[in-house]
């Protein structure tokens, strides 16, 4: 079976590096389309809706969870590329690694002594961003039940280099290969925890979990969400991926970090313009009962699958380039101040 884009049929046979965008406007293949459930996905994702729910389980999850089980299940069953077979390979010891035993009596310290060393664990088992934020009811899918009241959220960070080479396999190997240190980190930390007394349930993507990844990040101060769908960060930028950890140990909140990422969105098109199934929309959308960016996930999907990841949109984000955020978040921090003195 071919995958029907460009790349993979100039790329995947004969491993060169040689991808450029489409000529044409890109279009769904008739065999995915045959695949879609009889609802679109931005229903599925709420899109319109005016009232707050839980996300039900769309991508990414079980298939015998999701009505987009058949088109998931054919998307994992497509030939593979060698750059990401042995990224997933390479991933494998990271996900049978087991969590250490829960030790009998919790360890007892402040919520501020507690959500200090737990950033400090975090950041030494190789994590670049660490935040925390209480789970919010609205954030857990349809289908399951979590009881603990705190999410560790990390931040992992891409190497712009091969995320840049998006979609060619490279960028979706970087991708593999960085959520796997995710994985990694989540599970030591969640270990570390269980050795104090108090346990954790790690997550790293790119499978879906139990929570919505991007809601907690927002909230825990990681930056604001960008018109193509994924955080921007002002140390960062949009170049990271995201893991977390779920526990019950005492901690303290941090706050929302906003620094201008929003109204920058409003104002460029960069990854609009270069979306090949146009799926980037130039406005904000009502979805779940809170007006945001939103990413037409119909049009987003297929050529997600035909490019197993795409990642162009944040490839080309100007907030990716190493050393730009710094200088955009500073510069807009300039402009603001002279807004509120005029």
């Amino acid at each position: 079976m071919e995958r029907r884009c460009d790349w993979p049929r100039r790329v995947n046979k004969s491993g060169t590096d040689d991808w450029q965008p489409p000529a044409e406007p890109y279009v769904a293949p008739q065999e995915q389309r045959d695949l879609f459930p009889d609802v679109s996905g931005n229903a599925i994702n709420g899109l319109g809706e005016s009232t707050v729910r839980r996300p039900e389980p769309i991508y990414h999850h079980d298939p015998e969870r999701t009505r987009f089980g058949a088109l998931q299940t054919w998307f994992h069953g497509l030939p593979g590329h060698p750059l990401i077979d042995q990224a997933r390979r390479d991933r494998i010891p990271i996900m049978e690694e087991q969590l250490a035993p829960l030790a009998p009596q919790p360890e007892q310290r402040s919520p501020a002594d507690w959500t200090a060393v737990v950033k400090e664990q975090a950041r030494a088992l190789g994590a670049e961003l660490a935040g925390i934020t209480p789970l919010r009811p609205e954030w857990v899918f349809e289908g399951f039940e979590i009881t603990q009241k705190w999410v560790v959220v990390l931040g992992i960070a891409m190497d712009y280099v091969e995320q840049s080479t998006a979609p060619h396999p490279r960028s979706i190997a970087e991708v593999v290969r960085q959520y796997g240190r995710g994985t990694h980190v989540a599970k030591r930390l969640a270990s570390w925890l269980r050795t104090k007394g108090w346990d954790g349930l790690p997550h790293g993507g790119p499978e879906a979990g139990p929570i919505l990844m991007i809601p907690p990040a927002l909230a825990c101060g990681f930056g604001e969400l960008g018109k193509d769908g994924s955080i921007i960060n002002r140390d960062l930028g949009s170049c990271f991926r995201l893991a977390y950890v779920l526990t019950d140990v005492p901690l303290v909140a941090d706050a929302p970090d906003a620094f201008g990422a929003d109204e920058f969105c409003m104002n460029c098109r960069v990854c609009e313009k270069a979306c090949p199934p146009d799926a980037i929309t130039p406005t904000k959308h009502l979805v779940r009962g809170e007006t945001k960016w939103y990413v037409d996930f119909d049009k987003c999907v297929p050529y997600f699958n035909d490019t197993t990841g795409c990642g162009i949109c944040i490839a080309v984000c100007p907030w990716s380039r190493p050393g730009v955020a710094p200088n955009l978040t500073k510069k807009l921090a300039r402009r603001r101040a002279r807004q509120d003195a005029a």
